[in-house]
């Protein structure tokens, strides 16, 4: 088989660049080495910036996304004792973020390929990159035991943190930048109504806790845990008598518990591999990058990096542009660093960390303070959150 992108990995990120390529002509297959049923069942996080969103709107798949998607103008920061809120869209000129499923978004993604002309091939294994220094790349699979080749000019790699894409690139080429974190975020999924109608970011002297949503019959409640937990040892009322007392009595008193629909422990992690292009192989989302979910980032991250890919790729075909396609890496990791850096400073502030003294925790209620009276810090942070200018 031929074509001018082969597209690894067919989660949200793969296949919006997959779509974007596809409205421009631009011919591209999917590799997926995991079933439809399988790519839908992870939960994922669901807060769309705007790029995300307009995204979607430009292909014209964002009719559910309108009609589901609950926007929000605002979050907030919980310290024990108070509330404070975040005006998103007073402090940011209107702008605002949309909750909406990630497996949701996913779905629309999906179901849109057959009409759209995308070629996704799922249950792909042994998925190996080969070439990629080179202009001609190929791609080898086995799919029902007989082994496949793809040929192509670019293979872009949307295939998660694990996936085959980074490893492609020679030892010493890039570099990595890690941070990993001493806890972990156990999630449960209930279809109860959210205890409030934004987002609550909790730091409390247990620990940290993360109330969000899904939808206005759906929630999805988080408190942060120490890697050696399991969830074995979290019973479903365990859980939601340590979200009332980490959320603080304002929340606690609106929070109406139900049976799990799934509970799991997430690590949480900082990572950036630089650069995210090499050769003809180019990286987006996780394959080169995860930031902690503390600041909603994932996956409107991959969304930008599909962004600039995509816009260099149309260049690449459409005018011979070499330029454009050399230009990918700065430009996606120029973004890239600055939701690192948020992401970091909100988990920094929000979650106590284990070697922490005093001193540390002065200095997060001092910063709560600040960002409670400072309209600059609070500007400073709804920014951020809503996504910054692509």
């Amino acid at each position: 088989m031929k074509t001018q992108v082969c597209i690894i990995g067919a989660g949200p990120a793969g296949l919006l660049l997959g779509h974007l390529l596809r409205a421009e002509g631009i011919e591209c297959v999917v590799l997926e080495r995991r079933s439809p049923d399988y790519v839908l069942s992870r939960i994922r996080a669901g807060v769309l910036e705007e790029i995300t969103v307009s995204l979607m709107e430009r292909l014209g798949l964002d009719a559910r996304l309108k009609a589901e998607g609950l926007p929000h103008e605002g979050f907030n920061l919980a310290d024990g004792e108070r509330l404070i809120r975040i005006d998103i869209a007073e402090l940011t000129g209107g702008k605002k973020v949309v909750v909406y499923g990630q497996t949701e978004l996913t779905r629309d993604l999906m179901e849109a390929r057959e009409e759209r002309g995308l070629e996704v091939i799922y249950e792909a294994d042994d998925v190996t990159l080969h070439d990629v220094e080179g202009e001609t790349p190929y791609v080898t699979y086995s799919r029902d035991g007989k082994a496949q080749r793809i040929d192509c000019r670019i293979v872009a790699g949307c295939d998660g943190f694990h996936g085959p894409s980074r490893a492609a690139i020679p030892a010493g080429v890039g570099k990595e930048y890690l941070r990993e974190y001493p806890f972990g975020w156990l999630g449960i999924l209930a279809d109860v109504p959210p205890c409030n109608h934004e987002l609550i970011y909790a730091n409390h002297e247990r620990g940290f806790a993360l109330a969000s949503m899904r939808s206005e019959t759906r929630s999805r409640y988080y408190v942060d845990v120490p890697l050696t937990e399991k969830v074995e040892d979290w019973p479903d009322e365990r859980v939601w008598d340590e979200l009332a007392i980490r959320l603080g009595p304002q929340a606690a008193a609106h929070i109406v518990r139900g049976p799990a629909l799934e509970k799991s422990i997430a690590p949480l992690r900082s990572f950036v591999f630089a650069p995210m292009r090499h050769g003809s192989l180019l990286l987006c989302g996780d394959s080169a990058h995860i930031v902690p979910p503390t600041g909603a980032k994932g996956l409107n991250l991959a969304a930008s990096d599909v962004h600039y890919a995509a816009e260099a790729l149309v260049k690449f075909f459409r005018a011979n542009d070499g330029d454009a396609i050399s230009g990918y890496s700065d430009k996606a990791l120029a973004r890239v660093w600055k939701s690192e850096r948020f992401s970091w400073s909100l988990t920094r502030l929000m979650h106590r960390f284990p070697e922490d003294g005093p001193f540390e925790r002065a200095m997060q209620v001092a910063e709560l303070d600040y960002i409670a009276s400072s309209r600059a810090a609070q500007t400073s942070i709804a920014e951020n959150y809503v996504g910054l200018p692509v």
